[in-house]
């Protein structure tokens, strides 16, 4: 099969084309014939070793993918933190999901780690009630375009947007942000509480790290609640100081997706399940959207990572691997 494999770390540069023999399922997994693959900014972390679970060479990058089984069912599915960028992978079958009628291949890439991350982050980490304002940073992204969406549809009292350019702020305001201001903003505490009309705010979804991360804490109302869930900027925030949390009546909350496949759903079987079942009938619904990003063959995959790290894209971009 064509597959993209990394055989050191680096940037984009490291992304080589190959060939290499078919997957072999085992027990408790599933082979797929995979029609997309999900482009992610995690994937640029995988790249260079610095995600949060580490990677071992020679590695074929990729974590989530769409296509056909063998025995034909259309399934999307998250691999075993690699493998996704090829004509085939294998998935564990706990992590495959069976993809309804009606949800094209980037919707369901669009849900299984951007949807399922937007879902937990405003369910579970920050337990967002209806008339609260959230922040979405870098709305204009996968997890941002839904997070937007979910927010609106669960009663937000204002959804303040965060992007880097008119156009991915313009795109936001479509999705339904009431407001959207530059991320570049020299002081990310005043620009959020005057977009919140003098008041401090209640929820905050960032994956930015750095300045941003500091003076979004910074701006949060007593009893609000900051999700931290990637370091886009690949610059760490200050400590959290604790004492400073208690004055204020704030919180931080990390999320990182995998844990939704361990914590278990009385109904659904995990919460991952949960949050998979609950977005595939919002899109059914006609509720929910997922936002086109761009489309790349597996010979322009240096250029996809190119683009993220750039951050010269928007919504959701997927694979390609038939050519």
């Amino acid at each position: 099969m064509r597959a993209i494999q990394i055989t050191e770390f680096g940037g984009p540069e490291v992304l080589q084309q190959v060939e290499l023999p078919d997957p072999v399922a085992g027990e408790g997994e599933v082979l797929i014939n995979v029609s997309r693959a999900g482009l992610n900014y995690a994937d640029t972390h995988q790249a260079e070793n610095s995600y949060l679970a580490k990677m071992e060479l020679p590695l074929v990058p990729g974590g989530e993918v769409v296509g056909l089984t063998e025995d034909g069912r259309r399934v999307v599915a998250l691999t075993k933190n690699s493998g996704g960028y090829a004509e085939k992978a294998v998935a564990p079958a706990l992590t495959t999901f069976d993809v309804p009628d009606g949800v094209d291949d980037l919707t369901a890439l669009s849900l299984i780690v951007q949807g399922a991350t937007a879902w937990l982050l405003l369910r579970k980490s920050t337990h967002m009630e209806a008339g609260e304002s959230v922040v979405v940073h870098a709305a204009a992204g996968g997890v941002g375009t839904i997070a937007v969406q979910l927010a609106k549809l669960w009663g937000a009292g204002r959804v303040i947007a965060t992007a880097s350019s008119e156009e991915k702020r313009k795109l936001a305001l479509d999705l339904g942000a009431d407001v959207a201001i530059d991320s570049r903003a020299a002081d990310m505490t005043a620009a959020l509480k005057e977009a919140n009309s003098g008041r401090r705010v209640d929820v905050v979804l960032d994956m930015t790290g750095g300045a941003v991360t500091d003076q979004s804490l910074v701006a949060l109302a007593p009893f609000g609640r900051l999700a931290f869930y990637g370091m886009a900027s690949r610059e760490r925030p200050k400590p959290v100081d604790l004492g400073a949390l208690l004055v204020h009546s704030t919180a931080v909350a990390g999320m990182w997706l995998p844990h939704a496949l361990k914590v278990r759903d009385a109904e659904h079987g995990t919460l991952a399940h949960r949050a998979m079942a609950e977005l595939f009938q919002l899109v059914v619904d006609g509720s929910l959207k997922a936002v086109p990003g761009g489309e790349y063959g597996l010979g322009e995959v240096r250029q996809a990572h190119e683009d993220l790290r750039a951050r010269r894209t928007a919504g959701k971009l997927v694979l390609d691997p038939s050519r």
